[in-house]
């Protein structure tokens, strides 16, 4: 997993730069979560925003199916496009997040929206922090993880039509066991991509994007996962 950089560059340098990447990786991821939930806070406090939203049960649908196309396409395209057009569509990408996640202020407590999200950044930051400073390699966590993320996919389309408490606490709790892992796998995944002499570019910055997406994705739905088990509904 680790990059083979050029003999002469000494690990000093192979460190600061790495360093400095993923400053910028966490950044973009920042920027995308902030305006996520400023808009989810928006458009749950406007009466207008939310019969748009809600008073038409297509367009959640669409909405949904807009955020699967957007995310898809950014992670597989991103170093297709120009460095303006990935931060336009990760931008579009959580604002629509933002405008789904509206639905998160309406149905829990302001204390338990804060309660939960303070515990996510806790867990996150100790998890990413483990990723980008472990020496192990986690390549062998990525297809087990994987697997268990496809499953918990599976057994919540499944639920839909169930209605198990029971299963809806186990996809919960697996849930949360899969992203904290995902949250370190993904950090040294986006640790070891970085390209040395790449610092300043705009294939840095797409680089740094592709890498915020990846994490942006834990943050969500380690969030929604812990929320489910801390939040207390209005």
């Amino acid at each position: 997993m680790e990059r083979n950089y050029p003999i002469n560059v000494s690990s000093e340098a192979v460190a600061g730069e790495q360093q400095r990447f993923m400053v910028r990786v966490y950044n973009w991821m920042a920027a995308g979560l902030g305006f996520t939930g400023v808009i989810a806070f928006y458009v749950a406090h406007n009466e207008t925003m939310l019969e748009i939203v809600f008073g038409n049960p297509v367009v959640p649908i669409v909405l949904i199916i807009a955020q699967i196309g957007l995310v898809f396409y950014l992670a597989s395209r991103v170093m297709q496009m120009s460095a303006s057009q990935a931060t336009a569509v990760f931008m579009l990408y959580a604002g629509l997040t933002g405008v789904t996640f509206s639905t998160v202020f309406l149905t829990y407590t302001s204390s338990s929206i804060t309660s939960a999200f303070l515990t996510t950044a806790g867990t996150f930051g100790a998890m990413s922090f483990y990723g980008y400073t472990t020496k192990k390699d986690l390549t062998s966590w990525g297809s087990f993880l994987f697997m268990g993320l496809i499953g918990i996919i599976i057994a919540s389309v499944v639920n839909i039509f169930l209605q198990s408490p029971a299963m809806y606490w186990l996809t919960t709790y697996a849930g949360v066991l899969i992203f904290v892992g995902l949250t370190a796998y993904d950090t040294q995944k986006i640790k070891n991509m970085n390209i040395l002499g790449n610092e300043g570019t705009d294939e840095d910055t797409k680089e740094a994007i592709r890498g915020a997406l990846s994490l942006y994705l834990d943050f969500i739905n380690l969030f929604l996962m812990l929320l489910r088990l801390m939040g207390d509904r209005r």
